[in-house]
């Protein structure tokens, strides 16, 4: 259990150390939120309450104006209030490890926020298009939830550069991916992708991609052309051609000899093996294509 309180003033701080972390707990434990008394505080900057048992975030929490950071990561919070649009000034919200399943479109006008994190939640399985007002927010993980695919409003967060979807049910990437123009760190790793869109090859900005054990059959040819791209991962994938890389450093590490197998370089090797493979199997569409073709000329 964690209870830490930023603030201020120096009376502030000690009042809010008189109110124990057991004390804390026992409230959350029989009542389920927050004391109401807590608005006396309502100049907090930062509130971290971690394993208390929350299951509910106060409505009197617009009162708290002045806080830049929530964090109530790993309690049982089922619910996040509207009154969550008033905290214009946070900057960082943090959900993990909750039980939340739905996100209030209010959440829109936190305009100055910058990190979001709501990974492991029970049922979350999509956000409020409103979201995308967030211009800030340049850091979003929703990891482990119940998501099939990337939301629209989180394509269009103008901002966004670390985004982890990791432990999802993604089944498809959205074709206008690209338009997330400064992403450079996008994990997708324990998904049900089956195939990636051109258009990712057309992230500029874009230098960390984890696919591993997603169901992806092929790696776009276009992909090559990647040159920002510095890590890469493929591992655990059924891809169509089995691509073993030359020269293996006998003397690298097992996590090494990872990055080697299923990186950047693979991802090269890949696609050449497969431009190759694909032209002789064209060529033997032809040739077969031919001999029958002269076969039916002959029998005439």
């Amino acid at each position: 259990m964690l209870v830490y309180c930023r603030y201020s003033s120096l009376l502030a701080l000690t009042i809010f150390f008189l109110l124990s972390s057991v004390w804390f707990s026992f409230f959350a434990l029989f009542s389920q939120t927050l004391p109401p008394a807590l608005v006396q505080l309502s100049q907090i900057q930062e509130w971290q309450l971690h394993r208390i048992g929350l299951k509910k975030i106060p409505r009197f929490i617009s009162s708290f104006e002045s806080l830049i950071v929530l964090d109530l990561s790993r309690n049982s919070v089922t619910e996040i209030p509207k009154e969550i649009g008033k905290l214009t000034r946070l900057r960082e919200l943090f959900l993990s490890y909750n039980k939340v399943s739905c996100v209030p479109e209010e959440l829109g006008c936190c305009e100055n926020l910058e990190k979001l994190e709501l990974s492991m939640n029970e049922n979350l399985d999509e956000l409020p298009t409103q979201l995308s007002n967030l211009k800030k927010l340049y850091h979003l993980d929703l990891s482990m939830n119940q998501f099939t695919t990337i939301p629209d409003c989180v394509v269009n967060l103008p901002s966004l550069e670390w985004l982890d979807m990791g432990s999802n049910r993604l089944e498809s990437l959205p074709e206008d991916i690209h338009r997330m123009e400064k992403l450079h760190t996008l994990w997708l790793p324990r998904n049900e992708l089956e195939y990636l869109p051109d258009n990712i090859c057309r992230m500029q900005s874009l230098d960390t991609l984890v696919l591993s054990k997603n169901k992806l059959r092929d790696i776009p040819p276009l992909m090559e052309g990647m040159s920002n791209l510095r890590f890469v991962n493929f591992r655990d994938n059924p891809l169509t051609y089995d691509v073993t890389l030359p020269d293996l450093k006998e003397d690298a590490d097992e996590e090494e000899n990872d990055r080697e197998m299923f990186g950047r370089e693979f991802m090269h090797f890949y696609i050449q093996e497969a431009r190759k493979r694909g032209s002789q199997t064209f060529t033997s569409v032809i040739n077969v294509t031919l001999e029958g073709v002269s076969e039916t000329a002959s029998s005439l």
